[in-house]
């Protein structure tokens, strides 16, 4: 599925088609920004770096802690086990999520740096396509009904392979540059049991999102309507869209 190495204190995770070019310095965003191959970041709580190699072109991203525990730990966890840290899981899920047809970024390679008791991360993943999250679209327009739809029929699938999103919010779903839909940022996320208390709570943060962003952008094209269709459309997808 992927392959594993140790350099020092460092584990290294990898797509077997990229292992033997894979380096320490590919978690480093000096090291591609002095080769002039940074392409573009997004900001957020954290910088994520998207960086082209050759014919890839991937997003470097580092785990920062949220909340008051951030402010103090900033980007250190403690260590429970290689099997255990956030960095593992999220790769070895994605892996999942590839092998199951889902629309995901493909995981390029992942880096767990133990010091003691404590571990820091990187993650790098391939980039979408021409991504524009709904955030980007909404600023600019509303979403189609199409939009809606297939937005609707993507969540439908992946909680129908038990897939459970610890953060869904409009940053994290995409439209790529041929209108397929994919979800990004896996970190806490897992493979349950599908249910519809878990499923019901992971689209009723969504439409948190939807009113968050709405309240904090002047030029926002939603309204009550656009959530209905597509949480009609959600609750009527079948089981395997």
């Amino acid at each position: 599925m992927f392959k594993q190495h140790v350099l020092g204190n460092h584990t290294v995770l990898s797509h077997p088609k990229y292992t033997s070019q894979i380096t320490l310095d590919w978690f480093d965003a000096n090291f591609w920004q002095k080769q002039n191959k940074i392409v573009g970041a997004k900001k957020g709580r954290a910088t994520a770096w998207f960086f082209k190699q050759d014919n890839l072109t991937a997003v470097l991203r580092h785990y920062w802690r949220g909340g008051l525990v951030g402010k103090l730990l900033s980007d250190q966890y403690l260590y429970p086990g290689l099997e255990q840290t956030r960095v593992y899981k999220e790769f070895s899920l994605m892996s999942k999520l590839i092998e199951l047809g889902l629309n995901v970024p493909a995981p390029i390679a992942a880096k767990i740096t133990r010091s003691g008791l404590i571990y820091r991360g990187d993650i790098i993943t391939e980039a979408v396509k021409g991504a524009k999250s709904l955030l980007d679209i909404l600023i600019k327009r509303p979403l189609t009904q199409d939009e809606l739809e297939r937005i609707a029929k993507t969540i439908a699938l992946f909680h129908s392979k038990g897939v459970y999103h610890a953060d869904l919010n409009i940053n994290n779903i995409l439209f790529d540059d041929t209108g397929d839909v994919y979800i990004i940022d896996f970190d806490r996320g897992e493979i349950k049991t599908p249910n519809t208390q878990w499923q019901q709570s992971n689209m009723a943060r969504l439409e948190r999102s939807f009113l968050k962003e709405q309240g904090r952008n002047e030029s926002f094209h939603w309204q009550a309507s656009d959530w209905q269709t597509l949480h009609s459309n959600y609750l009527k997808a079948p089981a395997n869209v």
